[in-house]
């Protein structure tokens, strides 16, 4: 078994920054990738990112993309989701979740594919 546990959600202002945490315990050697997905209110969950664990490669949704950088620290099994330039549309709370090799999903874009989440954190950008 594999727990997240996300830390780094709160209340920021539209244009502000903010640094989500995603720390990985349990049986993370299988860990194929990690992503984010984040599910506003009367909305399904949509991906944000995902990062492929050995080799890094990153994926985006088209609404982050260049706002949002996803990255990895190995040593310590987490995962982080660096978000600038916030709009209040990125209000939503935001789930992090763990493929490992045994996943029998292939799409990283896809909820379905990932066999781990986290309890997730919120993330109100408002002002």
């Amino acid at each position: 078994q594999v727990q997240l546990v996300e830390t780094g959600g709160g209340l920021v202002q539209p244009g502000d920054s903010l640094r989500l945490s995603c720390a990985a315990s349990g049986r993370t050697f299988s860990t194929n990738a990690m992503g984010w997905f984040r599910q506003a209110p009367g909305k399904e969950r949509e991906f944000v990112a995902a990062i492929l664990w050995n080799i890094g490669n990153t994926h985006y949704s088209d609404s982050v993309e260049g706002r949002f950088t996803i990255s990895r620290d190995s040593a310590k099994n987490t995962v982080y989701l660096q978000m600038n330039s916030l709009k209040p549309e990125d209000t939503a709370v935001y789930y992090c979740t763990l493929k490992s090799f045994g996943s029998s999903g292939m799409n990283l874009l896809s909820s379905s594919s990932y066999n781990y989440w986290g309890q997730g954190t919120r993330v109100t950008v408002s002002s």
